[in-house]
């Protein structure tokens, strides 16, 4: 049937149909349910015997199995979609995570699973109500099936109408995020191109960021300055990479706050940005700001500073090449200076994304190899996915790095545990920064700062989804790599099974510097 179902697919297009199909699949073995309801009914009321079933294997049947065959048949198509039948018994919560994670287009529920209210109403039972609600974010259809059992089919509508109006509010991030859900964008380069002022202007809006770097600030010149010297000393704060000036402002504001007389340059290398720092320099800060146009790495400062802030993070932390930045920037601190960002860490996990895997197999450009989209991260806003483990910490960077010859090439082995048999299409990559002292901004998924958006996390695909059984552990490496030019990142699996290593020697990817 799937290789049927497969060569349709593909004949599809030009002056033939279009083919999108639909498979059909029960979150449970419908074998399972009457197990299940033959296990739970008393021995005076049913005689086990008349069931064929009940003297079956006890091992359940994982349907989740039937689907991934016929998926992988279809090479993991983005035609193929997924309607799963609810249980009337659903299954564990690791299981309707990892259901989660697939590609479904429609659910089906039976009228059978309604129970009656007071007022005689359908009412699903508080589980489904649940896992319906967590359904209805993946915009899924609604398919009731049966007869009808409460007077009217349209109390059925009524009914899902209400669960889908009760659902919980978006927070900050999910309501930025709408419309990027699954949307794979490549990952900014800052230090090669000059951003835009549209993407700046979407970064200035964080509510968080730059609140927790006005706190670290805040602290940072409290520490330096004490209320004794606070009149006599002038604290040289330096801002590298200072954007359109939103650090500048938030150096400022934590000055007044403190009582502290600061001193700020504005390092800045994109002309463009320059013009809007300089129009505040003028209209706004005066002589107490100085907008240097310049590569942070080229600049001799005229001082030393004693507080340098920086926003050189990307979605996995340095691969926006903040190491080799502030490693270049680091001249301009006083022996005793204070960075900030103190540290950064990165994280990654196995997950199941058959959504973006497939849509990276869609991806063609000319002269370029098809495999080389599997070849290259992306920032994405990971929707339609499901972790299969806990994120691992991958790469640390502290600040300032005083090591005399500074080495940002990196390397690390991660194992991890698997619940339940599942196929892996990529690693989701996170990272945590230590501002100041206990002054953080974290991605991580356990760990997210309330209200941050500046940045979705980063997915490293794999080439071939790769079959995990739940007894199985996955070893997964990952190098840093840096040349003269560039900076760029190899990994590859080694457990259960050994993958090629993507991306060698930077072939199909590499950040400039």
């Amino acid at each position: 049937m799937a290789r049927f179902v497969y060569n349709k697919i593909l004949g599809s297009g030009g002056h033939q149909p279009n083919y999108n199909v639909w498979v059909y699949i029960p979150m449970r073995a419908h074998e399972d349910e009457a197990r299940i309801f033959i296990n739970t009914v008393s021995d005076d009321k049913i005689e086990s015997d008349d069931f064929e079933v009940s003297n079956s294997s006890a091992t359940t049947a994982d349907t989740w199995e039937w689907w991934n065959t016929f998926r992988t048949t279809c090479n993991t198509d983005k035609k193929v979609g997924l309607v799963l039948e609810m249980s009337a018994d659903l299954p564990s919560y690791c299981e309707i995570q990892r259901w989660l994670g697939e590609p479904i287009r429609c659910i089906f529920i039976k009228t059978t699973l309604f129970a009656t209210n007071k007022k005689g109403f359908p009412v699903l039972p508080r589980a489904h109500q649940n896992l319906l609600k967590k359904m209805f974010k993946l915009d899924i259809q609604v398919v009731i099936c049966g007869s009808n059992k409460h007077n009217n089919i349209r109390h059925y509508q009524q009914y899902m109408d209400h669960l889908w109006t009760t659902q919980e509010p978006d927070d900050a991030l999910s309501t930025f995020a709408k419309g990027y859900e699954d949307y794979l964008q490549i990952p900014l380069q800052p230090l090669m191109d000059n951003l835009e002022s549209a993407t700046y202007e979407i970064f200035e809006k964080d509510p968080t960021k730059y609140t927790e770097y006005q706190r670290a600030i805040f602290s940072a010149l409290l520490d330096r300055i004490s209320d004794e010297e606070k009149d006599s000393k002038i604290v040289v704060v330096m801002v590298v990479g200072a954007g359109r000036g939103p650090l500048v402002r938030a150096a400022i504001a934590a000055a007044k706050n403190a009582q502290r007389q600061i001193k700020v340059y504005a390092v800045e290398k994109n002309p463009n940005a320059v013009v809007t720092l300089c129009a505040q320099q003028y209209e706004m800060w005066g002589d107490q700001v100085t907008v240097v146009s310049c590569d942070m790495r080229d600049w001799n400062p005229p001082e030393k500073a004693d507080i340098l802030v920086s926003e050189l993070l990307g979605s996995f932390g340095d691969n926006e090449l903040s190491p080799e930045c502030l490693d270049g920037a680091q001249k301009f601190l006083k022996d005793d200076g204070i960075s900030i960002p103190v540290s950064y860490t990165n994280y990654v996990v196995p997950v199941s994304a058959p959504k973006l895997y497939s849509e990276i197999a869609q991806m063609r450009e000319k002269d370029k190899h098809p495999l080389a989209f599997f070849e290259m991260p992306y920032v994405v806003h990971l929707h339609n996915h499901t972790p299969l483990s806990s994120p691992q910490a991958l790469f640390t960077f502290i600040h300032p790095n005083r090591v005399e010859v500074p080495d940002n090439t990196r390397y690390g082995k991660l194992t991890f545990g698997i619940p339940y048999n599942c196929a892996v299409h990529g690693f989701a990559g996170y990272f945590d920064t230590v501002l100041y002292k206990d002054i953080k901004l974290s991605i991580h998924p356990t760990s997210h700062s309330p209200g941050l958006f500046s940045w979705f996390p980063i997915f490293f695909p794999l080439k071939d989804p790769i079959y995990v059984r739940s007894s199985d552990k996955l070893d997964v490496h990952f190098w840093r790599c840096v040349s003269p030019r560039n900076v760029w990142y190899e990994w590859m699996v080694t457990n259960p099974i050994i993958s090629a290593i993507h991306n060698p020697g930077g072939r199909s990817y590499t950040i400039g510097l």
